[in-house]
């Protein structure tokens, strides 16, 4: 396995998410589905599921996330959250890893990372919710799994993910040829945890400049489904909103479209 040094991250986490634990896994599944099934069943102290390998992890729309041995790193984080408002979690996320990864990074609605004016994937989120069956849970609080996926060397010959295809792949080697996965995720734990506990308190309120100043789509030609239309940034609630030939403004809520530059 690789070096982790997972005893000095927990040091630097855990005094902000009391209890919490980081575990490191040559091999599973998904993490996400590991961390989902222990919410489950009422295992909820925070944890941090790090997986060298993930056999059938899992993005948007169901699209399968491959990852080998420190090509990439795959890791999710699970914890209760109660924020007032749900909408727009992933857009937090996001933004805390591309503030944390450096200005090449860009944001694409709703939950992928790429290359800024490259239009290449570097990495994606995939947020699951699931209620909690327990006493004395704050009001509305949630198991929540927060799950990334951030290639770091260049591809092998045969990518498995289709959806290189689709967008093109893009690592952090590529101008930062050393990195290593454990090096990731020792930049990107640390303000993830944080802006995920901000996000709780704060919701987007104080996130929209920052998220826009990353956004790769805004002002762009966008299609999703049967809609075309120019990206117009974020709404108060995190929809994008796409304007149409006609004038008309249309907000697309996370969940519904895979929206693709035209």
């Amino acid at each position: 396995m690789l070096h982790w040094d997972a005893e000095t991250l927990w040091q630097d986490l855990e005094p902000q998410a009391p209890g919490l634990s980081i575990e490191v896994l040559a091999e599973t599944d998904s993490t996400n589905t590991r961390l989902i099934e222990r919410g489950r069943q009422g295992l909820d102290a925070p944890c941090l599921l790090v997986a060298e390998r993930q056999r059938a992890g899992r993005g948007r729309l169901g699209r399968p996330w491959w990852s080998q041995p420190g090509q990439a790193l795959t890791f999710s984080l699970g914890l209760k959250l109660a924020p007032a408002d749900w909408s727009g979690l992933s857009l937090a996320v996001g933004l805390a890893l591309a503030e944390a990864l450096g200005d090449r990074i860009g944001l694409k609605w709703p939950n992928d990372l790429w290359l800024r004016g490259d239009d290449r994937k570097l990495g994606g989120i995939l947020i699951e919710v699931t209620p909690l069956a327990e006493p004395g849970l704050r009001p509305g609080e949630r198991w929540v799994v927060i799950g990334a996926g951030l290639n770091v060397a260049p591809l092998p010959e045969t990518p498995q993910d289709p959806d290189t295809f689709r967008t093109g792949y893009a690592c952090l080697q590529e101008f930062e040829p050393a990195l290593t996965a454990p090096q990731v995720l020792h930049r990107v734990a640390g303000p993830l945890l944080r802006a995920v506990l901000a996000f709780e308190s704060e919701g987007l309120s104080t996130l929209h400049a920052r998220y826009a100043a990353r956004d790769v789509l805004a002002g762009r030609s966008v299609q999703a489904g049967a809609l075309t239309g120019v990206a117009c940034g974020l709404s108060a609630d995190g929809s994008l909103q796409v304007r149409d030939a006609l004038g008309a403004l249309h907000a697309l809520h996370s969940g519904e479209v895979s929206v693709r530059p035209c």
